[in-house]
């Protein structure tokens, strides 16, 4: 449960999507941000749920092993930690070109809030590898849970994303973001490595 909470939450970094999320919401009123907020999340949620339960379906129909994904996976969250790490906004959720355009459109709790901000494919790829991993019903409920603490917390912070940005200043966001950049950049080597071990174990 700790594992795949602190995955998820470093992966969906909610913290430093409301940098994003602030920056797009700046021009409407604060009830109009509440609403997007909580729209965003649902919709961030419901897809991340959707890949946890059919996640392994898709693989086995693509005729994907868990442990490429691993490995594919692993090198993507790097390169999205990496990313964090420098404070960037990370290439594979959204870049600066389609945030300034989205400013101007009534549906940005779809994209670029909900997909790919919050559910990119970084998100999508831990969400299934966790329920890869699991090993019984109760570790796939923990994922389950898992992910709606982590949009429950990350709905929380949007609602309150201007007094959260006041609090923590720019830099301290910056600060944060850095910090779970690194703590998924261990991840994601841990990812890459048990994937290639598995995958080279079972030609033996």
């Amino acid at each position: 449960m700790i594992y795949s909470f602190s995955s998820l939450f470093a992966i969906v970094s909610p913290v430093g999507g409301v940098i994003t999320f602030v920056s797009l919401t700046s021009d409407i009123t604060l009830e109009e941000k509440n609403v997007l907020a909580t729209k965003s999340v649902i919709l961030a949620c419901i897809i991340a749920l959707f890949f946890a339960i059919s996640g392994e379906m898709i693989l086995n129909f693509f005729g994907v092993s868990i442990d490429a994904l691993r490995v594919a996976g692993g090198i993507l969250l790097f390169t999205v930690a990496f990313d964090m790490i420098l404070a960037k906004v990370s290439r594979e959720s959204i870049t600066k070109t389609e945030i300034t355009k989205s400013q101007d459109r009534s549906d940005i709790w779809i994209f670029p809030i909900g997909l790919p901000l919050l559910t990119g494919p970084g998100t999508i790829t831990t969400v299934i590898v966790l329920m890869g991993s699991a090993v019984s019903i109760l570790q796939n409920i923990a994922v389950m849970f898992a992910i709606l603490l982590t949009f429950l917390i990350t709905l929380i912070l949007f609602r309150f994303s201007r007094r959260v940005y006041k609090f923590l200043g720019h830099t301290g966001m910056l600060v944060f973001t850095r910090l779970m950049g690194l703590l998924l950049a261990a991840m994601a080597v841990n990812f890459i490595a048990l994937g290639i071990w598995n995958i080279y174990t079972s030609f033996q």
